[in-house]
């Protein structure tokens, strides 16, 4: 079987799609449901068990093995203040998966997040040194907790402590089906496309740097059917691991990224460029941009979906339909 912690939320359930797609249903998913609408993202999806967060050392230790732990649970709050909280579930579950895969055997492969980069002054490089990572600043618990458990997964792989095979993804801006439980959170391709279609104003945030024009702020978007690709992709691929950036390697800007909402939808895109909160300007970023060449590499050869590509298939095949679940 293939165990997958947050197999109902955005990722996972993708994760989970894909498997049901290639004939895998020997799914045990874990995760927690809550009262909204979260269930319908694993509506569609055949699976053996859905496991609850707290329940999930009791039920490993009746597991004597799985083919793969597929690791994408976790507090992702970029506003979380509980460091506590943040480190039970970020830190500490992932150490114990981590140890439950080296005792019997099973690879591991889990979520990073690019938020390790933190303001981008020191690159957006999947370096796996010591010297790299002590670069790395992360601004938000968050991004700091996944930080965390990077520079404890990589001693551990040098002291030969480590699963049979293990990855860890540094997720860039990834947007796609099955985000609408995120709120606040979710992608701008999910929270726009709305407005668009309702011929309303589209407000982004003015540039309050030099060098950068309103709007041509830049960041990496990657749909999250490439981000499925590459974990089917190393579960195919058991000799490879390590730190990998997940991008596609090109930032676009926001403007380009509204453009492709409207192209999509067939709508014309009205613009109007707001002030940026003062309380975020000096932590906002005004770009990033994942180094693919790790991953490429390693031999992962598919080319990813362009920004437009990946904008109309998600428009059209999901958030267009009556049921915009996958």
């Amino acid at each position: 079987m293939i165990i997958l912690t947050g197999g109902a939320g955005f990722i996972g359930s993708n994760i989970a799609a894909d498997l049901n797609e290639t004939g895998r249903s020997d799914i045990v998913i874990v995760d927690s449901l809550g009262t909204d609408s979260k269930w319908r993202n694993i509506a569609k999806r055949r699976f053996d068990d859905i496991v609850f967060p707290d329940e999930v050392d009791v039920y490993l230790q009746s597991l004597a093995g799985a083919d793969a732990v597929i690791h994408m649970g976790a507090n992702s709050s970029t506003t979380a203040a509980d460091a506590d909280e943040i480190v039970r579930s970020n830190f500490r579950l992932s150490v114990r998966l981590w140890n439950w895969c080296i005792k019997t055997g099973t690879p591991f492969i889990y979520a990073s997040s690019a938020a390790t980069y933190g303001d981008g002054s020191a690159g957006f490089v999947d370096d796996d040194s010591d010297e790299g990572l002590d670069m790395l600043k992360p601004l938000n618990l968050y991004g700091w907790s996944k930080h965390a458990f990077d520079r404890w997964a990589l001693e551990r792989a040098r002291r030969h402590q480590a699963p049979p095979q293990w990855a860890g993804l540094k997720f860039f801006n990834v947007y796609g089906p099955n985000e609408g439980h995120k709120g606040d959170m979710k992608s701008l391709v999910a929270k726009n496309t709305p407005l668009i279609l309702a011929d309303k104003k589209i407000s982004m945030f003015k540039s309050h740097k030099e060098g950068y024009a309103d709007g041509e702020q830049l960041r990496d978007f990657i749909y999250v059917k490439d981000c499925t690709s590459v974990i089917g992709w190393l579960l195919g691929n058991r000799n490879v691991s390590g730190l990998f950036n997940l991008g596609t390697g090109k930032a676009r800007s926001f403007r380009e990224l509204m453009l492709a909402i409207g192209i999509a939808n067939g709508k014309s895109v009205d613009m109007e460029f707001i002030d940026m909160p003062a309380s975020i300007r000096k932590q906002y970023q005004y770009f990033t941009e994942a180094k693919m060449e790790k991953l490429r590499g390693a031999g992962y050869s598919k080319p990813f979906y362009s920004l437009e590509e990946g904008v109309r298939d998600y428009v059209q095949s999901y958030l267009m339909k009556t049921d915009q679940y996958r």
